[in-house]
């Protein structure tokens, strides 16, 4: 009986930490490669998993926040895949690099031209974007993941703060602060120009080290190699002596 028990018991403890264990359905997200810094330009990537065991995903269209219009958006290649980018006109112009550009990215479409998304797999579709938005955390976008059995997931529903995940967020960048001088790649450059100096100097350091180090131990070898010939003419000299 007391055997039986532990035996329910212990199965009902591994039910209950597989379920506690299993994940979260993937979703849609974006993510930039290192950071987004605000009024800056980043790359980034939408990773899209696909959910069925069944089906491929064979299309993805992600829409642009019309409060924090992008001026310039482009798209890399990517084998299987035809990426097509729409624009629509602004309402209010934007200034970007003393130009007023009318006109902002509104959506882009990825179409496959193969097998697309596989089941049990997940692509990235990278983008190059900007300028970010100076007045923003965060820019929400809105997806939608179409698959070729034609049924279709739409990843378009805001993250409330405060409150549980929704069931199909819409995927959200974070945006970081813009760096204050507007010259963090140059900095960078120069760290690591003054850090090369630094390291040829510490290599000439070690080197001018080197070289003294084995001059001493020459001279003492000299001075040691010297004495030794002294003391032994000195006792051949006696032992002549007393011969």
């Amino acid at each position: 009986m007391k055997a039986s028990r532990v035996s329910v018991v212990g199965g009902v403890a591994a039910s209950a930490v597989l379920l506690l264990s299993v994940p979260a359905f993937a979703h849609v997200s974006v993510t930039a490669e290192g950071q987004a810094a605000k009024g800056g330009y980043a790359t980034v990537n939408f990773k899209v998993p696909n959910e069925m065991d069944d089906a491929s995903t064979n299309k993805l269209e992600v829409s642009f926040p019309k409060d924090h219009p992008l001026a310039s958006v482009m798209t890399q290649d990517i084998p299987g895949w035809t990426a097509k980018v729409t624009k629509t006109k602004l309402d209010k112009p934007l200034e970007m690099h003393g130009e007023k550009i009318d006109e902002a990215v509104s959506k882009v479409t990825w179409t496959a031209d193969g097998k697309g998304v596989r089941p049990g797999t997940f692509q990235k579709f990278p983008l190059s974007i900007g300028a970010l938005p100076e007045d923003a955390d965060e820019l929400v976008f809105k997806a939608v993941q179409t698959y070729d059995n034609k049924d279709v997931v739409r990843w378009i529903e805001p993250q409330q703060k405060g409150q549980e995940e929704p069931e199909h967020p819409a995927p959200a960048l974070a945006l970081t602060a813009a760096s204050e001088d507007g010259h963090g790649a140059a900095a960078s450059h120069d760290d690591a120009k003054e850090d090369a100096t630094s390291d040829d100097k510490s290599e000439s350091a070690a080197s001018s080290d080197s070289s003294d180090s084995t001059a001493r131990v020459l001279g003492i070898v000299g001075i040691v190699v010297g004495a030794a010939g002294v003391a032994f003419g000195v006792l051949a000299g006696r032992r002549r002596a007393n011969s």
